[in-house]
C-alpha cells in the first residue's frame, strides 16, 4: 500500500505524525496496545507517539512501516519530526512540555525556564558556556523565549512552581536583571497564571534535594517526569517512578510557604534588588 504524502514541514510535523500514526493504526483495526505488542513496546507508549508526547526515534518509524504497510512513510517523516531548535538532551521534554495540559515543576537553583525573562535567560546561557558567540547566545534566548509563550493561553497548561530560596538569592545577571525577573514572575502569579511556592531555607532537609524535577499531564496519554541534571535529561513514564515523584512534590509544596506568602517574599527580594539592598 502506498504510503501518504510528506508532512508539511511548516506545520507541527511531530503532531501531524501522531496523527498519521493513530489513523494508520485505526485504519489496520488495531488497538494500542495490539501495536504496543508488535513493537515491543507498551500500549501507553504507541499512545504517547499518537499525542506527539513522545518523539518517534528511527527504529519505531521502521518497523510501523511494516507493520502498518505504510511503506516508508514515517522512516521519511520521523527525521523532520525530530528538528529542533533545542539540545538534544531537552528537545523532547520542550516538545512534550508545549502539549501538557498540567506542569508542576520543582527548581532548585534557578528561576525556570517558563518563566524566565530575556536578560535572565541571557545571563544563565552566557554562565552556562562563557566562550560561546553571541549570535549562538541569541538563538538560545530565543528558544527559550519560544517556550514563554505557553503562556499567553490563559489558562492551559495549569503551571505550578516550587522555587528553592536559592534561586531567588542568586544573583543572576546582576541586580537590575533579578529586580526584573522577580517582577516577571510575581505579576505572572497576580493575573492567577501560575501557582507559584518559595521552599524557604527554614524549611531545612526535604524530600527534593537530589534536584529539580518536572512533572507532565496530557489529555490523551500517560503522565511524564524529566529529569535534568548539566547537560544532560530524560523523561521518564515508569507509573510507579511517576507516582512516586508526584508524592515528593506534594510534600515539597507541604513545606512550602503559602502562595501569598510566597508573593510578598518575592515582590519583597525584586524591591530589594531594585533599591540595590543586600536581600
Amino acid at each position: 500500500m502506498p504510503g501518504p504524502n510528506d508532512l508539511d514541514p511548516s506545520s507541527s510535523p511531530r503532531a501531524l505524525l501522531g496523527a498519521e500514526l493513530r489513523h494508520a493504526r485505526e485504519k489496520a483495526g488495531l488497538s494500542q496496545e495490539e501495536l504496543g505488542q508488535r513493537l515491543f513496546v507498551s500500549g501507553s507508549f504507541i499512545g504517547q507517539l499518537e499525542a506527539a508526547t513522545r518523539r518517534m526515534q528511527p527504529e519505531y518509524a521502521r518497523l510501523l512501516d511494516e507493520v502498518l504497510g505504510t511503506g516508508d512513510f514515517f522512516q521519511r517523516n520521523c527525521g523532520a519530526a525530530a528538528k529542533s531548535r533545542y539540545p538534544e538532551h531537552f528537545a523532547e521534554a520542550a516538545e512534550a512540555e508545549a502539549v501538557a495540559t498540567a506542569i508542576r515543576h520543582y527548581a532548585p537553583m534557578l528561576i525556570p525556564g517558563l518563566l524566565q525573562t530575556p536578560a535572565y535567560a541571557r545571563a544563565v546561557n552566557r554562565a552556562y558556556d562563557p566562550t560561546a558567540p553571541e549570535k549562538t547566545i541569541d538563538e538560545w534566548v530565543e528558544g527559550r523565549m519560544v517556550r514563554t509563550r505557553l503562556l499567553d493561553d490563559p489558562t492551559t497548561p495549569l503551571l505550578w512552581v516550587v522555587l528553592d530560596e536559592a534561586a531567588l538569592r542568586r544573583v543572576t545577571g546582576g541586580r537590575e536583571v533579578m529586580a526584573e525577573a522577580l517582577d516577571h514572575v510575581a505579576g505572572l502569579a497576580h493575573r492567577g497564571r501560575i501557582i507559584v511556592q518559595v521552599l524557604p531555607f527554614s524549611a531545612g532537609a526535604h524530600k527534593g534535594m537530589d534536584g529539580s524535577l518536572k512533572l507532565m499531564d496530557f489529555e490523551d496519554a500517560p503522565p511524564l517526569v524529566y529529569f535534568e541534571g548539566p547537560s544532560t535529561g530524560r523523561l521518564e513514564d515508569d507509573p510507579a517512578t511517576v507516582a512516586q515523584l508526584k508524592f515528593t512534590f506534594e510534600l515539597l509544596t507541604a513545606s512550602a510557604l503559602s502562595p501569598e506568602k510566597s508573593l510578598a517574599l518575592i515582590e519583597a527580594l525584586a524591591q530589594d534588588y531594585a533599591y540595590e539592598e543586600h536581600p
